[in-house]
């Protein structure tokens, strides 16, 4: 968990002008109170590190006041652009949770662009929405606490729920987005569960994973058309949307070198705010199911909790 220093709080009550240093804000479900920005959409709060403006303020060969680049909160002591989207910034009782690091400069209608011909903030400026109301004053303390996102994984197997049989595609899904993960710089918790062929069983997890707040949740084994084979059918009936395109275009992309791929009646959707995908239950499946998975993994966690990342 990092901490920094507010170094500056800052307002304005047009958009396009530079915001002025005040001794304190007041943060409602808004944003800062009387402040320009302020509105029901994602970039509520904007957060500039000094650090950042020391580095422009070399290239614009002249002082810089806080505030100049439109920032509500100006730190110091973090690397705010090396944030990521969901992390949760704490400062006394106000809670904002990162919505979109940089963002597209406004050009001839942002005053410091009009007058140095560049701007900071569309690369390492950060924006913000409220999960907690409060006041911050000049000088207070923060920390952040980054996204730890859930991933609970089933797998279903009569035999190896016995112990008959080694799980090996369920500790693979594991193996797979712990690499993804780790790849994105992002933290990340399991759950692995173990169940016979028991839709009950499957209900109740799948309960549980959405109760819990998982972000992911990976079934493997019973999506095939054998006789116990009613994985699809069970989280089907528990998604509130249905994402098809994911698993039709991974049938047709390994069904058209093997035909027998496409057989797979693998799922995909959401239940809350969980993304549920029923994979397959051998290790090869698996492997190549969640290399097209990934390709849009954090852009469906990201539309699911409102965050538009174009």
């Amino acid at each position: 968990m990092s901490e920094f220093k507010v170094v500056s709080v800052n307002i304005s009550q047009q958009k396009g002008t530079i915001k002025t240093p005040v001794d304190q804000i007041e943060i409602n479900k808004y944003g800062v109170n009387g402040d320009a920005h302020a509105g029901d959409w994602n970039r509520q709060v904007s957060l500039l590190a000094k650090e950042s403006m020391d580095r422009f303020e070399r290239e614009a060969g002249r002082t810089l006041n806080f505030g100049e680049f439109a920032e509500n909160i100006t730190t110091e002591g973090i690397a705010l652009h090396e944030l990521a989207p969901l992390d949760t910034i704490s400062i006394g009782d106000v809670k904002l949770e990162v919505t979109r690091i940089g963002k597209k400069c406004h050009g001839s209608s942002c005053a410091i662009y009009k007058e140095v011909g560049n701007c900071v903030m569309p690369k390492e400026g950060i924006f913000a929405r409220v999960k907690q109301k409060g006041f911050i004053v000049q000088g207070s303390t923060g920390k952040v606490e980054p996204r730890q996102f859930k991933v609970h994984v089933i797998t279903l197997s009569d035999r190896a729920s016995r112990g008959e049989y080694e799980d090996r595609s369920g500790p693979a899904i594991i193996k797979r987005a712990e690499s993804f993960f780790k790849s994105l710089n992002r933290k990340v918790f399991f759950e692995h569960t173990i169940i016979p062929d028991d839709p009950e069983a499957l209900r109740l997890l799948i309960d549980h994973a959405e109760d819990t707040n998982a972000d992911i949740l990976f079934t493997t084994g019973g999506t095939g058309i054998g006789p116990r084979d009613f994985t699809p059918d069970v989280v089907r009936d528990m998604l509130d949307m249905e994402i098809p395109g994911v698993m039709e275009a991974i049938r047709l992309k390994f069904g058209a070198e093997k035909p027998h791929a496409l057989l797979s009646r693998s799922i995909a959707g959401v239940a809350g705010q969980t993304l549920v995908y029923s994979l397959p239950g051998s290790v090869k499946a698996v492997d190549e199911y969640l290399g097209e998975i990934f390709k849009s993994l954090m852009h469906s966690i990201f539309m699911l909790h409102g965050l538009d990342m174009h």
